[in-house]
């Protein structure tokens, strides 16, 4: 399973639907990493620094629980783009990586519950 951190940290729209974390058809994973400016406004949700969409909100919301649960309710579309996303952010915007562990993981204790995925996924944080 791919640790939930991944899902937090790689800033992608999420909503809750039947129980299950899902990305929305006509949000394009792609096109948010391709345009720093989409993606520094969905950034800007998770971290409270702007406004947030719809589905930045519930993305906001379900953090926490994510979080806790090793994001039970990803399904594998979510797990495979955050897999992606999160390499993108990592090695494109370490800064927004950075700020993204103090908000979510101040204290570095999902670093370390997740460490053996982070370290097979071959990330360097």
């Amino acid at each position: 399973m791919i640790p939930t951190l991944i899902l937090v940290l790689a800033c992608i729209h999420a909503a809750v639907l039947e129980e299950q974390y899902v990305i929305p058809d006509n949000i394009d994973v792609d096109e948010i990493l391709k345009n720093d400016r989409l993606l520094k406004n969905y950034a800007n949700c998770v971290l409270e620094k702007g406004s947030c969409t719809p589905e930045g909100e519930r993305l906001k919301k379900a953090i926490p629980e994510a979080l806790q649960n090793e994001c039970a309710k990803c399904n594998d579309d979510v797990r495979q783009k955050a897999r992606k996303i999160i390499h993108q952010i990592i090695e494109k915007h370490p800064d927004l990586w950075k700020q993204l562990e103090a908000k979510y993981d101040p204290n570095g204790d999902y670093k370390k519950k997740y460490k053996e995925l982070i370290e097979k996924e071959g990330l360097q944080i």
